[in-house]
């Protein structure tokens, strides 16, 4: 099955967009840029040369991956999710090299959430909406607040684990890790 690509979208030459994916009105896919298969982006979604999504990706209006940002399979971002690429930015200068910044299989940020560069979000970790990740995050972990900070855990499903580790909506438990 083709991509879907609406007419005022722009995937540049030497981007790789999989089978099945759909991209929304006024996104920008830039040259060197993947994109795996059965993706969806929202409006107005940017993706930076360089950057790699997961098969199974759902990017909500007005999300930014830039290059260095790879997002595995299964991640959901929440509308106007940022990804930040430069410790130190500055007008006019570019960095040799962007640090890498890697979300897991299933994690899921909110909206309007910032993940600033060179963390890892575990697998099928929930980062609450508005939170600013500036550190690594474990699997399973639910974290909020600016900086964000552990404040529960959850399944893959997504529901809250009780502390035994067992999920309170479809009763798997988890090993606690």
């Amino acid at each position: 099955m083709q991509p879907f690509i609406h007419e005022s979208s722009y995937v540049d030459d030497g981007a790789t967009v999989g089978e099945g994916t759909k991209i929304w009105h006024f996104c920008h896919v830039q040259a060197g840029a993947v994109i795996g298969r059965d993706c969806v982006l929202g409006q107005n979604v940017n993706v930076g040369p360089g950057a790699v999504i997961g098969d199974g990706v759902k990017l909500q209006n007005n999300v930014s991956v830039f290059e260095g940002v790879t997002l595995e399979d299964g991640v959901f971002c929440g509308p106007s999710v940022t990804f930040t690429n430069d410790p130190y930015p500055r007008a006019g200068c570019r960095p040799d090299r962007y640090v890498p910044t890697r979300v897991c299989e299933g994690a899921s940020i909110g909206a309007n959430a910032t993940v600033v560069c060179g963390v890892t979000i575990g697998r099928h970790a929930m980062v609450a909406a508005g939170a600013v990740v500036t550190r690594d995050v474990a699997d399973h972990a639910l974290v909020a607040g600016v900086p964000a900070r552990q404040i529960g855990r959850v399944c893959t499903c997504g529901g809250r684990l009780d502390p035994g580790g067992r999920c309170t909506v479809c009763g798997r438990e988890i090993d606690p890790e």
